[in-house]
This record gives structure tokens, C-alpha cells and sequence, in this order.
């Protein structure tokens, strides 16, 4: 029987030269191409001489050099980037250079020694993938779960700080809503008073600008509460009160509160309620806050026509409230940022509306989430929008 083993022992070099430059010049082994030449040839040598003691008829099979060197190579190469796919590539071209190297002594064989060499290189190269590629898995799930604590921490860490600047912010919030309370109620005195005595009319020339001192002064209060507001939500510091209400009541209620908005700009406010009384259960604060926001801002956005408020039943599960204008409406690619914190629809058809905070509508789509409910928006550009709340009724 033809020994292979000597043949083998005598070309390893070559066999090392002839791999790492086959490895080098293909495109699909790119990480390759970043390495030393002992970076890439690693623990080959090891493995070849490995070989060559299982197919010397004399020497004892060194099953286990193959696998400890396997295992150390699937190690190094997860280390150095390798993918699965390049890692079987490598052993695919070692393969075709083993038998390229023995070919000038495989053609002197027999049928049965040529069949025993191809089976002997064969197991070893396939023993050495095996295990090349059980240390390389473990080596790619350790890095995955070094990875997922990194991401654990920095998310820890994220929390954190996000906390932090929430209570700094929630600080800094009340800290300026007081002065600015006293401005807005010395401003509002002062104008009271410019009001109800005539001996002082005309006698401060820039009474105007204690005007829009007043107005700033409201406006940012309404920013101050409003940031307030979503900071306790983001915080989870909105605690409901639920319990059965008259639907009826609140839409009521709204009016009043909106109806000099409304008239001032001589719109017509439509009421429809069609569900009775004590069919809803909700937080009649938080709900009253949702369409409050919705129909002022419907008011803010329409100069001429009507805002429509309609609630009704839908599907014995479900009731909404629908509030609608005539207003300038929202183009399509602002419909989904609408409920952004502080985004602010870029449409040239709003120009001498009064800016707003930009927090209304996201304080609605916070508020409708947190009564397990959803927000759908209809709106055509110069026709109108239709903002519908969907709630369970339990």
C-alpha cells in the first residue's frame, strides 16, 4: 500500500504558500485580504502535519491535534471578523490545494490507494471544519451576549439621564411659571385698570405693548403647562380616574369653553351626541383635555365655516368623538409627524395664524394612548381635517 504520508510531509510549505495566496486572491474572502501572512495561515501548518500522521500506514491516527487546533482556529477566526461563509471558503481552497500538491503521486497509485488517501483527507478536513465551526459559533453567541449587556447598560444609562433631564426640565418649568404668573397678572391689571379709568386713556402712549406683553406672557405659560404635561406622561406620572360619565356634560362643557374662540372669528360651533347617558367610562378630566385641544385647534386653523363635534357608538364595542373643520387643512406627508412634540405643519396657507406650541396634538396622541384608545386623521389641503378618538367602551 503506497504511503501519501511522506509526499504530503515534504510539500507542506508549498501547500501553506500556494493556500494563502489562493486565499488572497479571491474576491469573496475580503477579510482576508486585512491580515498578516500569519494571520491567515494561522494553524494550518498544525493541521497539514496532522494529515500527514493519518495517512502514514505506520503512525497512530492524530485525531486530536486536528481537533484542538480546529477549535483554536475557529476561535481566532471569529475574533479577526471572519463570516461562516468565508471561514468554509478557506477550507474549500485548502481541500483543492491538498490534492493539487499530491496529484503528481496520486496519479502513480492504484484505484484503492488513491481512495484511501481522497477518504483519509477527506474525514480530517471534515473533522476540522466541524469543530472549527462549534468554536466559531460560540465565539460569535459570546459576543452577541457581550453585546446585549453593552446594550443593557447604555440603556440603563440612557434611562438615566433621559430621567434627569425630565425632573431638570419639570424643575426649570415650575420655576419660571411663577414670575411669569405675576407678569401676566400685573399686565392684565394694568390693562384693566387703563380700561376702566378714562382720565389715564391716551396718557400712556405704549399701551399696546403692555398688550402684547400679556399675550407673550399667556402664550408661554401655555408652552410652560403644556411641556409640563408631556413630561409627566413621558414620566408616567398621569394617574387616571375612571368612572361613568354623561358624554352630554362634557361635550357641553367644551363649548363653553371654546365658544368665545369661535365667535371671535365668526365660526359655527355643531354639536351631535349620540350616546346616552352613563354609556362611557373614562376619565372625564383627561377626556375633556382631548377635545378641548382638538377643537381649539380646529378653531385656530379654520377662518370661515364650521367646527363640528360628533360622537356616537360604533360597533357596540367601540365610541368616538369626531371633531371637523373647514380650515386650511394638512398636506398628506405632515399627517404622520402631526403628533410630534413641537412639529409644526409647513403650509404656506397658515400664514397670520398665531404660532402655537406645537404640544396640543401631542399631548392628545399621549392622552388617547393612555385610555387605550387610538387617534385616525382625515385632511385634504384647503378642504378641511376630521381628527377621530376611537375608545373601547370598557
Amino acid at each position: 500500500m503506497r504511503d501519501f504520508s511522506l509526499a504530503l510531509q515534504d510539500r507542506i510549505d508549498i501547500i501553506i504558500q500556494n493556500w494563502i495566496e489562493a486565499v488572497r486572491s479571491d474576491d469573496q474572502l475580503e477579510t482576508a485580504k486585512e491580515l498578516t501572512y500569519n494571520g491567515v495561515r494561522d494553524s494550518v501548518p498544525m493541521v497539514l502535519q496532522a494529515i500527514v500522521t493519518m495517512l502514514s500506514q505506520s503512525q497512530e491516527s492524530d485525531i486530536r491535534t486536528l481537533v484542538e487546533k480546529s477549535l483554536e482556529h475557529g476561535t481566532l477566526r471569529a475574533k479577526q471578523g471572519y463570516d461562516a461563509e468565508e471561514i468554509a471558503r478557506e477550507y474549500r481552497l485548502l481541500r483543492w490545494v491538498i490534492f493539487e500538491a499530491l496529484e503528481p503521486e496520486l496519479f502513480k497509485a492504484s484505484g484503492t490507494e488513491v481512495s484511501r488517501a481522497y477518504r483519509l483527507i477527506d474525514t480530517a478536513l471534515d473533522e476540522v471544519i466541524a469543530k472549527c465551526f462549534q468554536t466559531f459559533t460560540q465565539e460569535r453567541f459570546q459576543e452577541l451576549k457581550d453585546l446585549q449587556n453593552q446594550l443593557q447598560l447604555t440603556n440603563q444609562e440612557l434611562t438615566r439621564l433621559v430621567r434627569a433631564n425630565q425632573e431638570n426640565l419639570s424643575h426649570l418649568a415650575h420655576e419660571l411659571k411663577t414670575p411669569l404668573t405675576s407678569i401676566i397678572g400685573y399686565s392684565d391689571l394694568f390693562l384693566r385698570q387703563q380700561q376702566n379709568y378714562s382720565e389715564i386713556k391716551g396718557s400712556v402712549p405704549n399701551i399696546g405693548h403692555i398688550d402684547r406683553v400679556l399675550n407673550s406672557g399667556r402664550l408661554l405659560l401655555r408652552l410652560i403647562n403644556d411641556t409640563l404635561e408631556i413630561s409627566r406622561y413621558e414620566a408616567g406620572q398621569i394617574k387616571l380616574q375612571l368612572a361613568p360619565i354623561r358624554l352630554a356634560d362634557v361635550l357641553a362643557t367644551v363649548v363653553e369653553i371654546i365658544e368665545p374662540l369661535a365667535k371671535a372669528k365668526g365660526l359655527e360651533i355643531a354639536v351631535e351626541c349620540h350616546l346616552s347617558d352613563d354609556q362611557v367610562v373614562t376619565d372625564c378630566l383627561r377626556l375633556q383635555q382631548i377635545i378641548t385641544n382638538l377643537t381649539s385647534n380646529a378653531i385656530r386653523y379654520t377662518t370661515a365655516g364650521t367646527v363640528t363635534i360628533k360622537s356616537e357608538l360604533l360597533a357596540d364595542k367601540y365610541w368616538t368623538v369626531t371633531v371637523s373643520d373647514t380650515g386650511i387643512g394638512i398636506a398628506p406627508e405632515d399627517c404622520e409627524r402631526i403628533f410630534q412634540p413641537y412639529f409644526r405643519a409647513d403650509n404656506s396657507l397658515s400664514s397670520g395664524i398665531p404660532d402655537s406650541t406645537g404640544l396640543g396634538l401631542a399631548i392628545v396622541d399621549r392622552l388617547v394612548n393612555l385610555l387605550q384608545g387610538k387617534i385616525e386623521l382625515v385632511s385634504e389641503v384647503g378642504v378641511g381635517s376630521s381628527f377621530t378618538v376611537i375608545f373601547p367602551l370598557e
